[in-house]
């Protein structure tokens, strides 16, 4: 009994039952669990993210992208993955004082969970579902609508502060 109740926050519905990305929570950074219900009514940013990769300056723009539009119904929620180039090798711990120490982070992010094969965490099965799309590297975008349906995806090389990605995250804020 123990064991079941203990894994409960771990053993998300699976993607084919689930019917938004509310369905889905993911382990916190910092030891809890971010359910994704929490932000229903607003749009979700989810980027697998790495400490040692190049195109970890983005941290930057996802950053900026949060500070301006966070006010207005959006959250980027980070998440941390070393399945590419075992760029993202510490612990949660190490990975949280990176992030706060040489970027200045402070939105949501996950701890450390696998984002791509059999073993992808039940939300990137699941968004892998609903887009057609899996992440080909760190930094991989996925912009989920304020209803929670997964909306489009964004490859490694869409910098947070470019054109289209800022037109698709005010098309998906939630309309006040």
């Amino acid at each position: 009994m123990f064991l079941a109740s203990s894994l409960a926050p771990f053993l998300a519905m699976s993607p084919a039952q689930a019917e938004t990305a509310y369905d889905f929570s993911l382990p916190d950074i910092t030891g809890g669990m971010l359910a994704l219900a929490d932000y229903r009514g607003k749009a979700v940013l989810v980027v697998n993210t790495a400490s040692y990769c190049g195109f970890t300056k983005q941290y930057e723009g996802l950053q900026a992208l949060w500070d301006g539009y966070r006010d207005k119904g959006l959250i980027v929620l980070g998440v941390p993955s070393n399945d590419f180039g075992a760029q993202e090798p510490g612990a949660k711990a190490e990975i949280k004082e990176f992030c706060e120490v040489n970027f200045a982070i402070n939105f949501p992010m996950s701890d450390k969970i696998r984002v791509k094969g059999q073993d992808a965490h039940p939300l990137y099965k699941w968004l892998e579902a609903e887009t057609g799309k899996t992440p080909k590297w760190n930094f991989h975008k996925f912009l989920i609508g304020a209803d929670g349906r997964a909306l489009r995806d964004f490859s490694s090389l869409t910098k947070p502060q470019s054109k289209k990605l800022i037109h698709a995250v005010e098309a998906a804020l939630p309309q006040n």
